[in-house]
């Protein structure tokens, strides 16, 4: 028997989902191919690819680690008490609706495990953050793919999409890869029209980078209607490696999603970090500041030369090189410059790039510059 005949039929068609390239991968990749004395230029490896925070976690929460670390002996609170209370308190919302998860990835695996029957429809952006369609292949669900509309959730199409079948709809705000965002009017319209049998999940991952004043506060949905809104504390907060993110509903929804939580799913450590960060207001405001100079910054030289960009409300840009983007990629890989191509999306002559610390906007910068001047190391990651 072939192993393959073993398998679910619902992943035999998934592509796996592609994490951006960790520098130690890059360089230990680049050492590999070209050798220790040609890599010499390129051990300052600088990685614009994640949407992570340049700045890393607040001194507060590094502390707060550092803490926790001398009880890793002992499992986790399984009902993240501490921190539940804290977002409640935060959000001004009760703590029965809130649920804690290893990254807003596994909330979103709660909500598919808690009310999708196989052959129910999820309807959801192209482009949008990739495990949406991914994690409903693999549940049995059927996509339902509905096209951006100027490189943001079209919300009309999206309730027009809605049949009998359908069970949820994901609406990445802001969209993951464009970085745009839909305004509160927009939402509102589409809630109205969401009928009673469907659930809407607003992903908010980059909600704190958000500068529109029409950004829509979806808590004050939740109860009304069947509303899931996700954040986490990888992007602002600085907390990716801790994998710690949360959900907020109705607390009927809340329940019945717990029901598929695996018991000590957040670890001690990113329990007592996310705490510390929530308090650290002053982390989360430099953390903006650096995100806005670097996106202006981004801006001036992206345009000057003559590359169109789509202005964004997150801490990465979508830039459209009028020419391959994986291409693109594999140059600045040698570079010393991790980014994300688009070809996944079929955005083909797109690349996505994070906007980091000045020095590392600034390398970017000077590196697609000369490969775009056709002064480029000759150094290509084809590996990749």
């Amino acid at each position: 028997m072939m192993f393959k005949d073993l398998v679910k039929k619902s992943i035999l068609d998934i592509h796996s989902y592609e994490p951006g390239r960790p520098i130690d991968e890059v360089r230990r990749e680049l050492r590999k191919k070209y050798g220790f004395l040609r890599l010499i230029p390129l051990m300052n490896i600088v990685k614009l690819v994640s949407n992570e925070n340049p700045l890393g976690p607040s001194k507060k929460a590094i502390r707060a680690m550092k803490k926790a670390a001398a009880t890793a002996n002992r499992y986790p609170d399984p009902f993240c008490r501490d921190i539940t209370k804290a977002l409640s308190e935060e959000l001004n919302v009760l703590p029965k609706n809130i649920i804690l998860g290893n990254g807003s990835d596994e909330i979103i695996e709660f909500i598919l495990l808690a009310f999708l029957n196989p052959g129910d429809e999820v309807v959801m952006n192209h482009p949008a953050f990739m495990l949406y369609e991914i994690a409903t292949k693999v549940m049995g669900g059927e996509p339902v793919i509905v096209p951006l509309k100027e490189f943001k959730p079209d919300l009309d199409a999206m309730a027009a999409a809605i049949t009998p079948k359908t069970k949820l709809v994901f609406i990445d705000n802001p969209n993951n890869p464009t970085g745009r965002s839909v305004g509160e009017m927009e939402v509102e319209a589409f809630l109205e029209r969401l009928p009673d049998s469907v659930i809407a999940v607003f992903d908010e991952a980059y909600y704190d980078f958000v500068e529109r004043e029409d950004f829509p506060d979806t808590i004050r949905y939740i109860g009304r209607k069947n509303v899931i809104v996700l954040r986490t504390f990888s992007k602002a907060h600085g907390l990716a490696g801790l994998r710690i993110g949360y959900g907020i509903a109705g607390d009927e929804l809340i329940k019945y999603m717990k029901r598929t939580q695996m018991p000590f799913n957040v670890n001690c450590i990113a329990q007592a970090a996310a705490i510390a960060a929530l308090k650290d207001k002053g982390h989360i405001e430099m953390s903006r500041l650096v995100i806005g100079e670097g996106k202006q910054y981004l801006y001036k030289e992206l345009g000057a030369m003559g590359l169109k960009y789509v202005k964004s409300d997150t801490n990465f840009i979508l830039v459209d090189l009028g020419r391959s983007g994986k291409d693109m990629f594999r140059k600045l890989i040698g570079h010393g410059v991790i980014i994300r191509d688009m070809d996944y999306y079929k955005l083909y002559n797109f690349i996505r790039v994070t906007v980091g610390t000045m020095p590392e906007n600034k390398k970017f910068i000077k590196e697609l510059k000369k490969i775009l001047n056709g002064k480029w190391s000759g150094i290509e990651a084809d590996l990749f």
